[in-house]
């Protein structure tokens, strides 16, 4: 979620304070897309141990990032989809988190036992959940498999560079003290070559023996939930349809997974053996799959992608993808007519209530918002993000009286998304206009660490450290960021 551009941002720096600028004034009217390419906190040391598909080129080529997005209706679907996963796996209990990707080739990886990073891609070219489901037991299987400590082992022997696999404590010092919770809010990666010649080589001969048995691991996991093993087994049809031209010409050897046509027939083999085969997925789950995916195909695609997938069809999908586009097009008052009808249809959905105070913040009506974001609150509340899309419509309306409110929901929000730019923006603003000038300094600083701005984050620390009891928990919290220092290539 975006608020003000960088450009924007700075020129209130220059001025002298982010939130000094806006305090005690109506907030300016900010665009704050549900999902659009996020600042990505750069993570240093991210060792991304792919699977289903190379990284695309340009990942690796915008300055060392992933364009990671938040969405708390994808989000909650894909915890779905893993919790089954995780148990037959022996990892129930775990603090997964499956961190979405703005990039729309096929593509998922996991760079430690706790965060796996999946493309929109994956979701948006796969028509059931069950194909989604394979993907993530196969990346289950790695980490089940311990693969990714294997795999720096295997570098360490090949005498490679390697760089380590855990995200960086960025978020987590700006998170503060005040929460203990883990995660990533908006985060990003770092691509760093593994070396070449026969070093290189013999990591990935390493790496396909993992991936084969990642794929027998996921078939295990699949059959132990009674899920069919049949849309993995699609998927990787899928791929090799498409990287059969380029495989004429590819060296096997130089490979980071089996290639594709010995890796379908072996999963096929061992899918068709499965008695859940032809079993499909439920319903309701497949309703929540197709209205995500809908979501995802409005907000990156195009109208054409819109009317290709659902031409002139009136399914709520498809109303809700033309009602999502709409709104990306700056049509206000028929993006609410569409809304309200999806609302009307499912009046306790809060996602379509979240798109309706999304719709109206963005359209400039603040006030108008909060009701919305009140009843999505309502519908989904363990959602830290619609908390936090709350206390920022509260914020926004320029009220002060909804001030101690918007900071209470902020914070809840903040612990359970410990790592939201926005959130920590609001905050600023929020103690600011309560007349707490040096928390709202500390809330600008953790919004910029988590933006990656370091530079201006220890500014902003070191200016409320001046005003801030030595010892205190805000304290402590900006002495963190003045301390913090980032590898060489997140400085700025």
């Amino acid at each position: 979620m975006n608020t003000r551009p960088l450009a924007q941002k700075r020129k209130s720096f220059q001025n002298g304070s982010l939130v000094n600028a806006a305090a005690g004034r109506s907030v300016r009217r900010v665009r704050s897309r549900l999902f659009s390419r996020l600042s990505s906190i750069a993570i240093a040391g991210l060792l991304a141990f792919q699977t289903v598909a190379p990284m695309p080129a340009e990942a690796q080529q915008r300055g060392r990032r992933l364009p990671v997005v938040r969405d708390a209706e994808v989000e909650a679907l894909l915890r779905d989809y893993a919790e089954p996963i995780l148990r037959a796996a022996g990892l129930a209990g775990g603090s997964l988190q499956i961190i979405l990707v703005n990039d729309r080739s096929y593509n998922a990886f996991v760079v430690d036992s706790h965060r796996m990073f999946m493309n929109v891609g994956v979701i948006i070219d796969a028509k059931t959940p069950n194909e989604v489901i394979g993907v993530i037991a196969h990346e289950v299987g790695h980490i089940a498999g311990n693969h990714l400590v294997r795999l720096r082992q295997a570098a360490a022997n090949a005498q490679i560079m390697a760089v380590l696999g855990t995200l960086l404590g960025a978020g987590a010092i700006a998170a503060g003290a005040a929460s203990g919770a883990g995660g990533i809010g908006q985060g990003g990666g770092a691509m760093v070559g593994l070396g070449a010649g026969l070093a290189q080589r013999s990591l990935l001969s390493y790496q396909r023996s993992e991936e084969a048995t990642a794929d027998r691991s996921a078939i295990k996991y699949l059959n132990a939930t009674h899920q069919s093993p049949k849309g993995m087994l699609d998927t990787f049809k899928r791929l090799a349809d498409q990287q059969l031209f380029a495989a004429q010409h590819a060296d096997p050897y130089a490979q980071s997974h089996p290639m594709a046509r010995d890796r379908v027939s072996m999963l096929e083999t061992l899918a068709k053996q499965s008695p859940y085969y032809n079993k499909k997925d439920p319903p309701a789950l497949q309703a929540r799959h197709d209205l995500a995916r809908a979501k995802l195909i409005a907000f990156a695609g195009s109208q054409g992608a819109v009317a290709r997938t659902y031409g002139k069809g009136s399914s709520l999908p498809a109303r809700y993808a033309r009602a999502i586009f709409t709104m990306q097009s700056g049509n206000p008052r028929d993006a609410q007519r569409l809304i309200d009808g999806l609302v009307n249809t499912q009046p306790k959905n809060p996602y379509f209530w979240e798109l309706k105070g999304q719709s109206l913040i963005e359209s400039g009506h603040p006030a108008a918002s909060v009701a919305p974001f009140e009843k999505a609150v309502a519908y989904a509340p363990k959602e830290g993000l619609m908390k936090i899309w709350l206390g920022y419509a509260l914020v926004a309306t320029g009220k002060d009286a909804y001030l101690n409110r918007a900071v209470g929901l902020l914070k809840t929000g903040l612990r359970e998304e410990p790592n939201s730019p926005l959130a920590y923006s609001q905050l600023a603003i929020a103690e600011a206009r309560r007349g707490n000038p040096a928390l709202a300094d500390v809330a600008t600083a953790k919004s910029m660490m988590l933006s990656g701005q370091f530079q201006i984050a220890r500014k902003f620390a070191a200016r409320a450290q001046k005003r801030l009891k030595r010892g205190s928990p805000g304290w402590l919290q900006a002495d963190d960021i003045i301390s913090y220092k980032p590898p060489d290539f997140q400085r700025r």
